[in-house]
């Protein structure tokens, strides 16, 4: 196990001690917890989860308005990017289901203000500005390719054409990099944040050492992840209701394992 030291000022908690000994047992077990933790105060992931999927169904409504293929396709892969600030919420419902506090709208919708240092909402630009900075991308990388195969941004068929399966090819590998570089920053970084005093920089140098300490438990709980959330999003993202404030609660339980 690995210790980081805390930095002066916002990490008041005691140093944190990674765990370097995660296994796939962890991960059955966090989904377990995250479940019960559903199952326990549904109407908090029902009102994230419909929350994530109203703001899904609204850019695709708008997107396919517009007939802009070139703007549809980075959306949905880049939807996921979003879930874990969307999950901060649930972070805190675990966190006090765990500790036998009370809940209450009052403190779970409150989790984003964390503890009263904009730590959270920092992380909050951090993940607005990796979308953002996705959708740009991937239109540009959408826009070389189409240029080539003659093809309007408003049509199907130019997926299936040489240049089409070219653009899904080479935009699949960027995003795929870029989401999990997004994913190995975040993913215990948030919950921490929920959890602990401390600055946002101490928590991403955390998440990037339980994933640097436990890389093939972590790229097989990326792997859960991305394939449950897009199962979830196949029947009009209706399945996210449940998906995501499971996946959401169940992160909770695997940073609580990974950090003490």
């Amino acid at each position: 196990m690995g210790t980081l030291p805390e930095s002066a000022g916002l990490d008041v908690a005691a140093p944190a001690v990674i765990a370097t000994d995660l296994t796939l047992g962890d991960l059955t077990a966090a989904l377990g917890a995250g479940w019960r933790d559903f199952i326990a105060a549904p109407q908090y992931g029902l009102f994230f989860g419909g929350v994530y999927v109203l703001a899904g169904l609204a850019a695709f409504y708008v997107a396919l308005v517009g007939g802009e293929l070139s703007w549809l396709i980075p959306a949905a892969a880049g939807f996921p990017l979003i879930a874990p600030f969307v999950a901060v919420g649930l972070y805190e419902a675990s966190r006090r289901r765990q500790r036998a506090e009370p809940l209450g709208w009052g403190p779970v919708l409150g989790a984003l203000k964390g503890h009263g240092d904009d730590q959270i909402l920092s992380m909050g630009v951090i993940v607005f500005v990796a979308f953002s900075f996705w959708m740009i991308v991937a239109h540009a990388i959408f826009a070389i390719f189409m240029a080539e195969s003659g093809m309007g941004s408003e049509s199907l068929a130019a997926l299936v054409t040489p240049a089409g399966l070219a653009m899904l090819a080479v935009g699949s590998a960027v995003g795929g990099l870029m989401a999990l570089a997004f994913y190995a920053m975040t993913v215990i970084s948030l919950p921490m944040l929920v959890d602990r005093k401390v600055s946002f920089p101490s928590a991403i140098i955390a998440s990037f050492a339980v994933m640097r300490g436990n890389l093939f438990v972590m790229l097989a709980w990326a792997a859960i992840i991305a394939g449950l959330l897009a199962l979830a999003m196949i029947p009009a993202f209706v399945g996210l209701m449940v998906a995501l404030p499971v996946l959401g609660h169940a992160t909770w339980h695997l940073y609580v394992r990974a950090v003490r």
